[in-house]
């Protein structure tokens, strides 16, 4: 009799198998169940008490919009709570088993890569995901008996989409922690970058919540999957069970990081001219797609800004070019304009926000600082759009209060925002055959030499022409009526 042969398993089929055994543990672990359960049960509880005071506290003194707005925040809370502390599943899920030396007869199955990882995924994300939904709904029902209220349905979809892909985007970063450490110590020391930036976004979103535009968290949860999705793809990027088990110790080498980054900054150029020639054919080619994508973003920028001003319309005589003029030969002499002072103070504060983007970049795969170069142009489009309202030329507002020191400024911006989306990016797209460490070490070079050889020089002569050019082509411009 011939034996039926067994067909392959699925990439689904796979991850599940992994999935279920890895759920049987932890449902079997008390040190994990235990936080969860209290969490769902003890913070919904807490939480009712706090919105039920709330509202009584609020009402007592004619303001119960507060009220209003403060439940839909402690309902987001609830959700968020159970998945920051159900984490260290996440963070144990393969730097753990290699502490419990399990991590070698799981990677000599013959599972393959994506199902291994994926299946670590699923396990790691369905206890938070579980223990949220039980909060909110523990919260929900709570609030019905206490104060009879219930959340409109668009709220609770957003609240109950918030939460899942938060929760997706905190386990996908957690799992790519634990690929690629040795321990649970170091896992969850680096687990930092994970809990702040999302507490971060909390914040953020509790304000959108209190100023009541629900709306913008839309947004909010379609850039989150996006997040999500590039951190899953990163997470199966960088997973290979060979490194994984050759891996003995998580080493930093101060020396051989600044070896290395010092390499790929002089690319061995034996002159400035060289140097220069190398940035010009081999870096700034690299950042093609980058200075695509910055281009346009500071175009979307201008087109929000200018829509922006249609709704919010300054008055048409703030804008008159008499006015303008008056207030330029007012202000710049008291402000220190057109002195040595004045060019310090914008080159130092252009810079500074520079650094901050890129700061920024890093812990956000560079969208914070895409966002944070955005807000220049957006202001520039509003201020051009209010003109033309106003019944001005909007082209003469740009000649004479922007297009002076934004021939460069503009440029260095571009150059900037690219070479920090290359950075924080460079977690995401390493290149077969070269570690990650490497690979961020030689994007983190490209910004140094795009940022030293091209954006300082041209950010000190924007400063120049800002504080020395551009009050006077603006008097020469609006004097003339």
């Amino acid at each position: 009799m011939k034996r039926r042969q067994r067909r392959p398993l699925s990439v689904l089929g796979g991850a599940w198998l992994v999935a279920r055994r890895e759920i049987r543990d932890h449902l079997q672990d008390w040190r994990i169940l235990g936080p969860i359960l209290v969490l769902t049960i003890f913070f919904p509880l807490l939480m009712n008490f706090t919105a039920r005071q709330a509202v009584d506290f609020v009402a007592r003194y004619g303001a119960p919009i507060v009220g209003e707005r403060l439940i839909p925040f402690l309902l987001m809370v609830v959700g968020f709570f159970p998945i920051s502390i159900s984490l260290v599943i996440a963070l144990e899920s393969f730097a753990g088993e290699r502490e419990r030396l399990s991590l070698e007869p799981l990677l000599a199955t013959p599972l393959t890569d994506t199902q291994l990882y994926l299946g670590k995924m699923l396990a790691s994300l369905a206890p938070p995901l579980v223990a949220a939904y039980l909060g909110i709904a523990a919260y929900l029902v709570g609030l019905a008996i206490s104060i009879g209220w219930t959340p409109p349905l668009p709220l609770l979809i957003q609240v109950v989409l918030l939460t899942t892909v938060q929760a997706i985007v905190m386990v996908s970063g957690a799992v790519v922690i634990s690929s690629q450490t040795t321990s649970v110590r170091a896992a969850n020391l680096l687990a930092s970058f994970i809990i702040i930036p999302v507490s971060q976004l909390i914040i953020g979103e509790s304000l959108i919540m209190f100023w009541g535009r629900y709306s913008v968290l839309w947004w909010m949860v379609l850039g989150l999957l996006v997040l999500a999705v590039v951190l899953s793809r990163m997470g199966l990027h960088l997973f290979n069970r060979e490194q994984l088990l050759g891996r003995e110790l998580d080493v930093l080498s101060l020396r051989w990081a600044l070896r290395r980054f010092w390499s790929a900054f002089t690319a061995q150029a034996s002159s400035p001219w060289r140097w220069y020639r190398g940035l010009f054919r081999e870096t700034l080619p690299r950042l093609r797609v980058p200075i695509l994508i910055t281009v346009v973003f500071l175009g979307i920028a201008y087109a929000v800004g200018s829509d922006l001003a249609r709704q919010f319309t300054l008055p048409a005589e703030m804008l008159q070019w008499q006015r303008l003029s008056e207030a330029i030969r007012e202000l710049a002499p008291r402000l220190g304009f057109t002195s040595a002072e004045a060019w310090g103070w914008v080159a130092v504060n252009n810079i500074r926000a520079v650094l901050l983007a890129s700061v920024l970049g890093i812990f956000s795969f560079g969208v914070l600082a895409e966002v944070l170069l955005m807000i220049p142009v957006g202001l520039v489009g509003y201020f051009a759009e209010n003109a033309a309202l106003a019944g001005q030329d909007p082209v003469r507002f740009l000649v004479a209060l922007v297009l002076p020191h934004a021939v460069l400024e503009i440029p260095a911006a571009i150059l900037a925002g690219a070479a920090i989306l290359q950075l924080g990016m460079a977690v995401v797209s390493t290149p077969q055959g070269e570690g990650l460490g490497e690979n961020w070490l030689s994007a983190l070079a490209d910004w140094a030499k795009v940022g030293f050889g091209l954006v300082l020089p041209l950010l000190l002569v924007a400063a120049a022409l800002e504080v020395f050019v551009t009050p006077r082509v603006a008097l020469l411009l609006f004097s003339g009526g």
